[in-house]
């Protein structure tokens, strides 16, 4: 059914988030003052190492694991796997900020694809960071990373060269010190020898090609399953020369759906869905909308009539109150859309003024609340007891 806003929408059934996942993983290597009452109890390690694989959804990886043989024996393992949920929205930025400070949206500020700048009155896209605002203004709270890297911990960060001072990456990364490497089988090299150099360390990989293929060629092709195929291998090399003091964790910062080209309104040439709407952020899949004064109860209105069955269309404070965003501090909430419109069923809202058209052209797109967007997989392969 579309929301007509009786009751609030809620995501999956709670769990642990992302945001819990470093905090926990810095907790078994003795960092203090970051575990909470909840988290996913970890054995203690000497070493760790964090695997983020970019769009690597559990569904995803649930109905594809017959390609993926250490993956799927990690997860037919009870002690090694449980499901968790990204956070909303279901977006790269977004699980960013919270994976690497240990909050959620609504303190990290990172509310989106593309996020509004109440200083400025602008949107800028958080992944290229083009034209944004200075990250550590945008996002102040220390990271994890600089947690652990205070309590005499040896961060590295490894990925693609130029993650390096990126805005994102100081947003929400900063600490310890990166290492760039192209291929996956030069990130799992860089990685063991980063282990290895330290007696008490935490190395994060990042790989982002299974969320790049899914996204041009979609999450049910065949070059998606090549791309599991030899992620799959490569972790398995990097449990296979990893010290016995070390743990290892595989995660991801979302899922994601494929929805036809031909499935997408476009609000530049739809009159109704653009009347009141001074700016679009967000993404396709998770629109939010920063309306004009007067204007969002005839803007909640158009948009539920357009989107039907398809979206759920609310008010941005009732998604602050359903706990979407987790708790929104005052710097953050004019960041969040007015309304706020998640896709439900195979749609997504697209604006060609803003939108390139390489961006249109994706298959595979992610944002919104469902499953195969939000839950994401937490492989843990534990460091051995000491004897």
């Amino acid at each position: 059914m579309a929301h007509h806003g009786s009751q609030p929408a809620t995501l999956l059934p709670a769990t642990p988030r992302l945001d819990r996942v470093l905090p926990a993983v810095a907790t078994s290597l003795g960092v203090p003052g970051l575990a909470r009452a909840g988290d996913r109890p970890l054995r203690p390690a000497r070493r760790t190492v964090v695997v983020l694989v970019d769009g690597l959804g559990a569904q995803l990886l649930a109905r594809r694991g017959g390609h993926a043989p250490f993956l799927r024996r990690l997860l037919q393992d009870p002690q090694a796997a449980v499901t968790i949920d990204c956070g909303f929205p279901s977006t790269t930025a977004t699980s960013m900020g919270s994976f690497g400070t240990g909050t959620l949206a609504g303190s990290h500020g990172l509310v989106g694809y593309e996020a509004y700048d109440p200083a400025s009155d602008t949107v800028f896209n958080e992944l290229s960071w083009e034209d944004g605002p200075p990250p550590h203004q945008w996002q102040p709270a220390p990271t994890v990373f600089e947690a652990a890297q205070a309590d005499g911990v040896a961060v590295t960060r490894i990925g693609p060269g130029f993650f390096d001072g990126s805005g994102l990456t100081e947003a929400a990364l900063r600490g310890g010190r990166f290492v760039a490497a192209r291929s996956l089988a030069d990130r799992v090299d860089a990685t063991v020898t980063a282990v290895r150099a330290d007696p008490r360390s935490l190395v994060y990989l990042y790989w982002g090609d299974v969320d790049k293929i899914g996204h041009v060629h979609g999450c049910d092709s065949h070059e998606w399953v090549a791309e599991l195929e030899e992620v799959d291998a490569q972790l398995a090399r990097l449990a296979s020369l990893l010290p016995t003091d070390t743990s290892l964790h595989v995660t991801a910062d979302h899922g994601m759906v494929d929805v036809p080209l031909d499935a997408r309104p476009d609000i530049a040439v739809e009159p109704d869905l653009d009347a009141g709407v001074r700016h679009v952020s967000g993404e396709p899949r998770c629109v939010q909308l920063h309306v004009r004064p007067g204007a969002r109860d005839d803007v909640l209105a158009a948009w539920r009539a357009r989107l039907g069955e398809d979206a759920l269309v609310l008010p941005g404070e009732e998604a602050i109150a359903a706990g979407w965003f987790g708790a929104v501090s005052d710097t953050v909430r004019p960041r969040i859309g007015d309304v706020i419109a998640v896709m439900t069923g195979r749609i997504a809202v697209q604006d060609s003024r803003r939108h390139r058209p390489e961006l249109r052209a994706l298959l595979g797109v992610h944002g919104s609340i469902t499953a195969d967007e939000v839950a994401i997989p937490w492989l843990t392969l534990s460091a051995a007891q000491e004897s």
